[in-house]
C-alpha cells in the first residue's frame, strides 16, 4: 500500500474555514512573459515600491497592453508577435476552453447543472452557481451604473490547511485493511494539492464572470460597441483587486473574460492591487480589524462540531480500524473532497466544457451522505456569521469602508470614511475615479460577508423597524443557533460565498411612475434612479430602504443611501474598538 507520510505538524481540533489566507505560493503554468506593471502606472500598482509577489507565474491564459499603453511596432513585427501568441497559446494551453464558442449563459448554466446536490452544501467551497436566473429591467428602466465585488476562484488549502488535511488522510492510510470498499482508493492515493494559488477550474470561474459581466450589460449602453469609435478610459470597467495573488489572478482572468466577449474591442486591465495585510488600509480585505479576532468567535462552531462530528468520526474509524480517527479530522476531510474536486478532478470539467461535460468528483467525496454535508455546511455557516457577519460584535465594522466607496460611487460624490478605506487612493480620480459605469472589486470571502451585514442583508428576524438605523447586533434569539440548525435560513455560505461569489449593486433610472416603498408604511410615487443589490444572481429585498414594497426589488437611492446610517456614521465608534 502507498501511502501518503505524516505531516510533521499533527492535526488540532479545528477546520479551515477558521483559518487565515495569508501566504501567497505559485504552482501553476506561467503566464506569457509580459512585465506585470506595463498597463498601469507602477505609483499605485501597490503600496510597496519593492512588492514583487505580482512577478509570480498565474493561471492566466493572456494578457494584453491596455488601449492606453500601446507599444509601437511595425506591421511585419505585430504579425510575427501575433503567429507567435497563437501557437504558443495552443501548444501550451490545450486545456482551457473556447470562450468565444458559446454564449456566457450556456457556459453559466453548464456549470450550474454540473454541480449535483452533493456538492450544493460544500460551504465556501462551492463551485459558482447562479442562486437564481438573472432578472433583466422593464421597459421602462435601465441600468446606468453596476458595482460588482467578487470572491477568488477556487484555490487549493491555504498552507494552514494543508498539514491538517494531510494528517488525517495519513491516519487513514495508516491502516493494514479497510472495511469499506470507498476506501479502498487511499491504498495508492498520493495528496498532490498545492498552496492557496488559484486552480485553473478557478481561472475559468474567473473569466466566466468576466464573460457574462460583459454580455449582460454591454447592451445596455454602458459600453459602446461602435466598431467606428475607439474605445474611450470611460468605457472600460475600473477594477481592483486586493493584493494577494489568488485575488489578482482572479482579476486577471476576469478581465481576459471580457475582452474575449468583446472580440477584443475592449481590453480592460487590474487598474489598482491594494496591498493586503495585517495593519493595512484595505477595503478589500479583512484584516483591518485585530480585536474582532477573539477566541469567542469560534465557539458556535466549535459546539456545532462536537454535535454533528462524532457519529462520522465513529463511522470512519470502523471502516478504518486503527486509524483513530477524532473529531476534528472530519470536517478537514470533508473539505477535501471540495478542494480535489475543484484542484485535481475539476480540471477535467475546464478541460474539456464542451459543454456538456460534470465534473469529476474526488473519491473523498463518496465517504460521507448528502445530509452530513449539511451538516457541514452549517459549521461554514456558523464560521462565517460569527467570523465577520452579524454574530461578532466587530464583524460588520469590517465592511463599512467598501460601503461608504460603493456610496461615492452611486452618488458621483467624493469618498466619505475614517475606517479602514485608504484615503491616498480614493481621494485620487486616477485610483478611484467617479466617473465610469462598471467598477469591479475582487476579495475574499470573510470580506464580502462583513459587507452583506455592513449594508443589512441576509439579516434574521427582518423587519422594518430596523429601516434606516443598522444600529448594533441583531437581538440575541436572532442569532443562529450553534445546536439547532434553522431549515428556512437564509445564511447559507454556500450561497453567500461560494468560490467566484459575487454581489452586483446595480444603478437604475427610470422614466415612468412606480410605487416604491418611503418611510414608515407609506408609499410614494416617482420616477429617477434607484438601486438594486444581487448576491450570486439572487435579487435581495431590500427590506430596510423599502424595497420589499416595490415588485423589481428597488430602492430609491436616496432612500438606500439613508439606510446605510451605520456606514455613513463611520460605525458608531465600533471601529475605535477593533484596536
Amino acid at each position: 500500500m502507498t501511502r501518503t507520510p505524516p505531516p510533521s505538524q499533527p492535526a488540532q481540533q479545528s477546520h479551515p474555514e477558521d483559518i487565515p489566507d495569508t501566504t501567497e505560493r505559485s504552482h501553476l503554468q506561467p503566464a506569457p512573459s509580459r512585465d506585470p506593471t506595463r498597463s498601469f502606472p507602477q505609483s499605485y500598482v501597490t503600496q510597496s515600491q519593492n512588492d514583487q509577489r505580482h512577478q509570480q507565474t498565474r493561471p492566466f491564459l493572456d494578457e494584453k497592453p491596455s488601449i492606453h499603453d500601446k507599444p509601437r511596432l511595425t506591421r511585419r513585427t505585430i504579425l510575427i508577435l501575433v503567429l507567435i501568441t497563437i501557437v504558443v497559446s495552443y501548444a501550451t494551453l490545450p486545456s482551457w476552453p473556447n470562450l468565444n464558442s458559446t454564449s456566457s449563459a450556456e457556459l453559466r448554466e453548464d456549470l450550474r447543472v454540473g454541480l449535483p446536490n452533493i456538492e450544493r452544501p460544500w460551504g465556501a467551497y462551492t463551485p459558482y452557481f447562479s442562486v437564481e436566473p438573472y432578472k433583466p429591467p422593464p421597459p421602462d428602466c435601465k441600468i446606468t451604473q453596476v458595482n460588482i465585488i467578487q470572491r477568488h476562484g477556487a484555490r487549493y488549502p491555504t498552507s494552514q490547511a494543508g498539514p491538517h488535511i494531510q494528517a488525517a488522510v495519513a491516519k487513514l492510510q495508516s491502516v493494514s485493511e479497510y472495511k469499506d470498499k470507498r476506501l479502498d482508493f487511499l491504498k495508492n492515493y498520493t495528496y498532490t494539492l498545492g498552496v492557496e494559488d488559484l486552480v485553473p477550474f478557478g481561472a475559468l470561474e474567473a473569466q466566466l464572470a468576466g464573460q457574462i459581466t460583459y454580455d449582460r450589460y454591454s447592451h445596455l449602453g454602458l459600453l459602446s460597441l461602435s466598431l467606428s469609435q475607439a474605445p474611450s478610459p470611460n468605457n472600460l470597467p475600473f477594477i481592483r483587486s486586493s493584493g494577494d495573488q489568488r485575488v489578482v489572478d482572479s482579476a486577471r482572468n476576469w478581465t481576459f473574460g471580457f475582452s474575449k466577449a468583446s472580440h477584443g474591442i475592449y481590453e480592460p486591465t487590474v487598474s489598482v492591487i491594494i496591498e493586503a495585510g495585517e495593519g493595512k488600509n484595505n477595503t478589500l480585505s479583512g484584516r483591518s480589524c485585530p480585536n474582532a479576532n477573539l477566541p469567542s468567535s469560534s465557539s458556535s462552531s466549535s459546539t456545532w462540531l462536537k454535535l454533528f462530528a462524532p457519529p462520522i468520526a465513529a463511522r470512519l474509524n470502523l471502516q478504518a480500524p486503527g486509524s483513530g480517527i477524532e473529531v476534528g479530522d472530519v470536517p478537514v476531510l470533508m473539505a477535501l473532497c471540495a478542494f480535489e474536486s475543484v484542484g485535481v478532478a475539476g480540471v477535467g470539467a475546464s478541460v474539456g466544457l464542451e459543454m456538456n461535460t460534470k465534473m469529476r468528483i474526488s473519491p473523498f467525496c463518496h465517504l460521507f451522505t448528502e445530509d452530513e454535508f449539511e451538516q457541514y455546511e452549517y459549521l461554514a455557516d456558523l464560521g462565517k456569521y460569527y467570523k465577520t457577519g452579524y454574530g461578532n460584535t466587530l464583524g460588520r465594522i469590517q465592511g463599512v469602508g467598501f460601503v461608504n466607496e460603493l456610496l461615492a460611487r452611486l452618488t458621483r460624490t467624493p469618498v466619505h470614511d475614517h475606517t479602514q478605506t485608504n484615503q491616498t487612493l480614493d481621494a485620487n480620480p486616477d485610483t478611484f475615479p467617479l466617473d465610469r459605469n462598471v467598477y469591479v472589486d475582487f476579495s475574499h470571502d470573510d470580506q464580502m460577508v462583513a459587507v452583506y451585514s455592513a449594508i443589512g442583508l441576509f439579516r434574521r428576524g427582518r423587519g422594518r423597524e430596523n429601516k434606516g438605523k443598522q444600529k448594533g447586533n441583531e437581538n440575541e434569539n436572532q442569532h443562529l443557533d450553534p445546536t439547532n440548525p434553522d431549515p428556512k435560513r437564509t445564511w447559507l455560505t454556500s450561497r453567500l460565498t461560494p468560490f467566484s461569489a459575487r454581489m452586483v449593486v446595480e444603478k437604475w433610472h427610470c422614466e415612468h411612475e412606480r410605487r416604491c416603498g418611503g418611510d414608515g408604511d407609506s408609499i410614494s410615487s416617482k420616477k429617477g434612479e434607484y438601486v438594486r443589490i444581487l448576491v450570486n444572481d439572487a435579487i435581495q429585498p431590500l427590506e430596510f430602504c423599502g424595497g420589499d414594497r416595490d415588485p423589481d426589488r428597488l430602492c430609491e437611492l436616496g432612500e438606500f443611501v439613508k439606510s446605510q446610517g451605520y456606514a455613513r456614521r463611520d460605525g458608531d465608534g465600533d471601529f475605535e474598538r477593533c484596536f
